[in-house]
């Protein structure tokens, strides 16, 4: 028999329904993956009783003819999803040992189609990062290796999800898009990473960071697996305000394979000072890989751009210094009191201990640019510059299909490399920065290797609510890249 682990999503959903093997045995397949690969760290929490009941509960239901679209297929969770019952932590401290009495929309979707849980993957903490190293429980190590066989990071803040996946410990992974922890993460590990538009899958259920921002999406080996997650995840949900009531189409049946006469646009702006050449060959390899499928390439402007992670840096930690503020020692989570402590030391004992130095980083500024004085000076003139980015796409689109760039300036760099340089750090989500801003759909593709044999990823992005055009031109760039390289022990 073929090695379970290696399957896609839609080999195994087929292979499943052919009845070439049981869910059962599939998932237990991926809980010794897991096992075998625990020096990754990419869970924080497994339940491997718990995927062997959901796997018995999809055999029965599949014996009875009834099948979900991700009917017993073994997924990872990222840890910033409610789980009804286990263990959600958003890889904090102040969190660690809160178990949700709810369950997320997203994965209550999931569940509903059948979908397995194998554990919950690791994370940046609170999903603020770009390596997956401010985790209160560990850092990722990304399955790959460079040359010099120094452990890589796996991106993030979805680095556990990703690792996950390509280290063949899950099909598939649930992870969330900020700034570009999706994309960023899936480039960096060689796997398929897809941000809905915003408001396509509900946050219901899921530990804020930006609300504004965040994004839930689909984490696959391929294309093809990306569009079928997504069908299972996305809907209106009338919890969320944020929630788009629009129908969620047949994403599967988009991939035609078909993109003649389609207009893809590249953007100068994203032609930036010092990007290593090998960036600059995988963006016009790709650019001709969609010419030569048929598209026609148009030059597109997005003059905004380099606003976008300025803004970025304002925006998002201004809501998380918000959104973060419920976390005070009462309700939940851990509390650090000492006898004779007031309300006021307690709230401080107890955040002080419980955040990491990254989300305090970003709650410190959050604080300073929402404060009175600098509110109008920085976060309300960050909410124009936003509207002209999201403006600036709007034009664009206005002329083209679907926008090709890359999804990372760079192949994922060591562990413990840019940790005392933040600003170079934030600089990892220069190209995703900006369609998180406009809300956009956008997806990243694994395309070639960098000259140390380290994934590289392009992304495309969409126009609201068009992720099936951004899923047909994922397929065929798929095709034509022919991406096979896999990390180390996952040849099969």
């Amino acid at each position: 028999m073929t090695d379970l682990t290696n399957l896609t999503l839609a080999e195994a959903r087929d292979g499943l329904a052919k009845g070439d093997y049981t869910s059962v045995e599939l998932t237990e397949a991926h809980i010794k993956s897991m096992e075998a690969h625990r020096n990754l760290n990419a869970y924080i929490t497994e339940t491997p009783d718990k995927a062997i009941d959901m796997a018995k509960a999809s055999d029965a239901k599949r014996a009875k003819g009834d099948a979900g679209k991700m009917e017993g297929l073994p997924i990872a969770i990222k840890d910033l999803f409610c789980t009804e019952g286990v263990q959600t932590t958003a890889a904090s401290h102040i969190l660690e040992g809160f178990k949700p009495e709810y369950e997320s929309t997203v994965t209550t979707n999931l569940f509903n189609n059948g979908a397995v849980m194998l554990g919950k993957a690791n994370l940046d903490e609170f999903a603020m990062g770009s390596s997956n190293t401010s985790s209160y429980y560990g850092n990722v190590i990304n399955p790959w290796k460079g040359k010099d066989g120094k452990d890589l990071v796996p991106g993030g803040s979805s680095g556990g999800s990703a690792a996950a996946v390509a280290a063949g410990m899950a099909l598939a992974a649930t992870g969330t898009d900020t700034g570009g922890s999706i994309r960023q993460p899936a480039s960096y590990c060689g796997i398929v990473g897809l941000k809905p538009t915003y408001g396509r899958c509900s946050r219901w259920g899921i530990v804020a960071f930006a609300s504004s921002l965040d994004q839930a999406g689909p984490m696959t080996k391929t294309v093809r697996d990306a569009a079928i997650m997504l069908g299972a995840m996305a809907g209106h949900d009338a919890k969320d305000s944020t929630s788009a009531p629009v129908a969620v189409p047949d994403f599967e049946a988009a991939l035609t394979g078909d993109i003649r006469g389609m207009k893809i646009g590249i953007p100068k702006e994203y032609r930036v000072d010092n990007m290593p050449e090998e960036i600059n060959k995988l963006w016009d390899n790709g650019i001709a890989m969609l010419r030569d499928a048929g598209a026609e390439v148009v030059d597109v402007t997005l003059p905004h751009t380099k606003y976008a992670l300025g803004t970025y840096y304002i925006v998002a930690p201004a809501e998380a210094s918000s959104n973060l503020a419920r976390y005070d020692g009462l309700r939940y989570g851990q509390r650090v009191m000492d006898e004779g402590d007031s309300l006021d030391d307690m709230y401080m004992k107890s955040r002080a201990a419980g955040f990491g130095k990254e989300v305090q980083r970003r709650i410190m500024i959050g604080t300073y640019v929402l404060s009175a004085g600098y509110y109008d000076a920085y976060y309300n003139k960050a909410l124009k510059v936003r509207r002209r980015i999201y403006e600036d796409f709007a034009t664009a689109f206005g002329t083209v299909d679907a926008i090709l760039a890359p999804t990372a300036p760079s192949a994922a760099f060591a562990i413990g490399e840019n940790e005392d340089d933040p600003v170079k750090m934030y600089l990892n989500d220069v190209f995703t920065v900006p369609a998180s801003l406009a809300g956009l759909p956008g997806l990243s593709v694994p395309t070639g290797l960098s000259a140390e044999g380290l994934p590289l990823g392009l992304q495309l992005i969409g126009k609201p609510f068009d992720e099936e055009t951004v899923l047909r031109v994922g397929g065929v760039l798929e095709t034509a890249a022919n991406f096979t390289a896999k990390p180390a022990g996952q040849e099969g």
